[in-house]
């Protein structure tokens, strides 16, 4: 089973911040919305640019390389150039730390 992996301290990361950190080898994007914590792969799966950087809509990220959005909340593809979904991970608050953890490959999991 994946561990969890510390991202940053809770009160380090306000409402509207977003990290981008490794996690069992991804590239993980972690999103605070609104005092609630998501995270999703840090890749567009149109060209493989990363989604950190781009804007944030409400709960929508847009890729800033092409304009590909994205739900941060369920890693749902919501316009092209993109037509895959982003994997999305685990996220809770352990002790005042933001952890993310990556399940993908954990027994029984598919």
């Amino acid at each position: 089973m994946a561990d969890w992996v510390n991202v940053a301290p809770y009160g380090d990361f306000p409402p509207g911040s977003v990290r981008s950190v490794e996690v069992d080898g991804a590239q993980v994007a972690v999103f605070n919305l609104d005092g609630t914590c998501y995270a999703i792969e840090d890749t567009c799966p149109h060209d493989g640019g990363v989604l950190t950087g781009g804007a944030v809509e409400g709960d929508v990220v847009v890729c800033p390389r092409h304009g590909a959005r994205f739900c941060i909340k369920t890693g749902k593809v919501l316009a092209p150039p993109a037509y895959e979904d982003v994997a999305t991970f685990a996220v809770r608050v352990e002790a005042g730390v933001v952890q993310v953890r990556d399940s993908r490959w954990d027994e029984g999991a598919f």
